[in-house]
């Protein structure tokens, strides 16, 4: 089950809204999402969930590229928002790399008379995504989430410690 929702900081304190991301497509759709919740350039901060597996953080300031925290990029890779969030940049490929081409792949290790024990290091898997936090871990430092919080928060509470910390756990329970 996914939650996602938006925050935007105003002169009032923090407004939340709920958000479908059915109709985003790429990161600069969730941007642009994020940015129409503030007509003043505030911020804004999209965050993303999915049941007790990751959670993701995407900070919009105005006009300003968009900043992206993920806690677990494998778990998120098989996501179909977490793949709005894991640009290239962000998992350190070079853009428009997809991986391995599907047509050189040895799926099952059997074709041409192979065993399955003939396994190749260098099969897809060398370039899989890693489990574990990507991006900017520093994303909230001036907003009360340090580093060192952000990447011990646990998957399953994690919004709900960001939106605590931020003062705004009772807007964002409004919109849950």
């Amino acid at each position: 089950m996914y939650f996602a929702a938006l925050l935007a900081r105003t002169e009032d304190g923090w407004e939340a809204s709920d958000t479908e991301l059915d109709d985003v497509e790429t990161l600069s759709d969730l941007a642009d999402l994020a940015r129409e919740a503030s007509p003043e350039d505030d911020t804004v901060l999209v965050l993303i969930e999915q049941e007790d597996a990751w959670f993701g953080v995407v900070r919009v300031d105005g006009e300003d590229d968009p900043r992206i925290y993920v806690s677990d990029a494998a778990a998120a890779a098989r996501s179909a928002y977490g793949e709005l969030l894991l640009t290239d940049e962000l998992l350190g490929r070079e853009p428009g790399s997809d991986g391995p081409d599907l047509d050189s792949l040895n799926l099952d290790g059997t074709e041409d008379g192979e065993s399955e024990e003939d396994d190749d290091e260098d099969g897809p898997d060398a370039d899989a995504v890693t489990h574990g936090p990507v991006g900017d871990s520093e994303i909230l430092d001036d907003l009360g989430v340090g580093e060192k919080e952000l990447r011990a928060l646990d998957a399953e509470d994690a919004l709900g410690a960001i939106a605590d910390a931020l003062g705004a756990s009772e807007v964002l329970e409004t919109v849950r």
